[in-house]
């Protein structure tokens, strides 16, 4: 059976990130020009074992799990949004969205790209957009990266239903390519740590767009949730409430305004998350390499092996297992 994975992040060569480090450094004073990345590297780090996963690299990682189709965006921790200048940012996310395009150009058909965004608070939405144009119409990007919180914890952002975030709404309508929510980087005065930052912004990012007329004044609006959707779906007994209360939309009906990938490394969470919102709005995700790539000393997995947890759920049909693992993905984001 095909599998798409909606959840990847991209392998690069060592020398992107150098080049980083370089403009954190001196923050564009000696220039923006990324570096010469030759093919091979760039072959290399998707086919180089990898010590922060589990010593095995990309492709065996994916390979293994079966996955027919990945769609890469960019490392979040890499993202450095709230850093200043805008100009280093925008340097920054062009070159990773750049090094996805010819990942998928590297190995054609296993990869398709989610575009990165210059989410830099000190530019205007209406900024951001010119490069989620260049990566769906010049590079053949998909869909694109939201991250809620553009500062990283600096201070509170915008919350997703608030208008802020509209000219970036409009543009994602317009192209018919969908937003994947994905926190990126949490720095201090942040109590929480980075994981959990994504949890929390991924909660507060579901609550402030089933509480808004987001979906009223773009009703075509296609918005994926990574890791299950934060904590909404396993809290939603916090929200029934509200709605019965008020006359309103049942809150499980708002929750169906949104897909939600299966992020989520135990198959109680991930069997939860199909009951709450329906297998029809659930998108097979791994983040395959990444934080889950380590092997579960009671089973002998690797925590983020999510197709077998998926296997383990036996009141799946045929036809529900098959619109888990491809057919919602491939009609979502038109592969």
């Amino acid at each position: 059976m095909t599998i798409v994975d909606i959840h990847g992040h991209v392998s690069a060569p060592d020398k992107l990130y150098a080049w980083k480090a370089n403009l954190l450094s001196h923050r564009g004073a000696h220039g923006l020009r990324p570096p010469a990345l030759s093919d091979d590297a760039i072959r290399e780090a998707y086919l180089a074992p990898n010590d922060s996963f589990g010593n095995i690299s990309h492709l065996a990682h994916i390979d293994g799990a079966g996955v027919d189709i990945q769609l890469l965006s960019p490392r979040p921790y890499q993202a450095m949004h709230s850093e200043r200048p805008a100009a280093i940012v925008r340097a920054f996310t062009e070159e990773v969205n750049n090094v996805i395009h010819r990942s998928c150009e590297l190995f054609p058909g296993r990869f398709r790209g989610i575009a990165g965004l210059p989410q830099s608070p000190d530019l205007k939405v209406e900024e951001w957009v010119g490069e989620l144009r260049r990566a769906v119409t010049e590079l053949g990007f998909v869909g694109a990266n939201l991250n809620p919180d553009p500062y990283e914890g600096l201070q509170v952002p915008p919350a997703l239903g608030e208008r802020y975030w509209y000219p970036l709404y409009e543009a994602l309508v317009e192209l018919n390519v969908p937003a994947i929510i994905h926190s990126a980087g949490c720095r201090p005065p942040t109590r929480e740590p980075y994981s959990l930052h994504f949890i929390q912004e991924e909660t507060v990012a579901v609550w402030s767009l089933l509480s808004s007329n987001v979906f009223k004044d773009f009703p075509d609006l296609k918005i994926v949730v990574t890791h299950g959707g934060g904590a909404i779906p396993y809290q939603v007994g916090r929200f029934l409430p509200s709605g019965v209360r008020s006359g309103a939309t049942p809150y499980l009906d708002k929750l169906r305004l949104l897909y939600f990938d299966t992020c989520l490394y135990t198959r109680d969470a991930i069997e939860l998350l199909l009951k709450t919102v329906g297998v029809d709005r659930a998108l097979f995700g791994t983040e395959k390499p990444g934080t889950g790539s380590q092997i579960d000393p009671e089973t002998g997995r690797w925590f983020d092996d999510i197709h077998l947890l998926i296997d383990d759920i036996d009141w799946l049909t045929t036809e529900q297992r098959e619109a888990l693992l491809h057919g919602n993905a491939q009609s979502l984001f038109k592969l």
